[in-house]
């Protein structure tokens, strides 16, 4: 298993994955993800940015996520509490793994990685945050041992936003 930067020709991989996630979720009902997010546009930003990270396995991608350590602007309005005052945390966003390495731990291998990749930069805290109806992340989130700390609110609605210490 290898945790790296995603490249432009990890693009077509990327995309199956967040198509299916996608397409998932609308499946289930769900309304975090769309057919208008997250795009192509949106990994194609992450990669030129920097931002986006795979867990690569088998010699295919098994996990994809976004990786920004300069803040999320959303999270300076919250409708409760963090845990910590830090300006200096890590944020996941578009985390999602392919069809074929569901239930298999890489979701919670993914955020493992992340932390230890924060922690090499001197970030003391991981936030991140999913729509009330995101079982998966819920569940994936309260077993990497993420607390909840409020309400969040983007253009697209409100989300449930956690902590972890790192």
């Amino acid at each position: 298993m290898l945790f790296r930067k995603a490249k432009a020709t990890d693009l077509p991989g990327i995309m199956k994955i967040i198509d299916y996630a996608v397409e998932r979720m609308l499946s289930e009902g769900k309304q975090q993800w769309d057919e208008t997010y997250p795009t192509a546009i949106h990994i194609i930003h992450d990669i030129n940015h920097g931002r986006g990270y795979v867990i690569e396995t088998e010699g295919k991608i098994a996990a994809y996520g976004a990786v920004c350590f300069d803040g999320e602007p959303a999270y300076m309005h919250i409708d409760g509490e963090w845990r910590t005052d830090s300006e200096q945390y890590v944020v996941v966003h578009r985390l999602a793994v392919a069809q074929n390495y569901r239930e298999r731990g890489f979701g919670k291998k993914y955020l493992k990685c992340v932390e230890y990749l924060a922690a090499e930069k001197g970030s003391g805290s991981f936030r991140i945050d999913t729509n009330h109806d995101n079982s998966t992340m819920l569940r994936l989130l309260e077993n990497s041992g993420f607390e909840y700390c409020g309400i969040i609110k983007y253009e697209s609605g409100e989300r449930m936003a956690f902590e972890k210490l790192i």
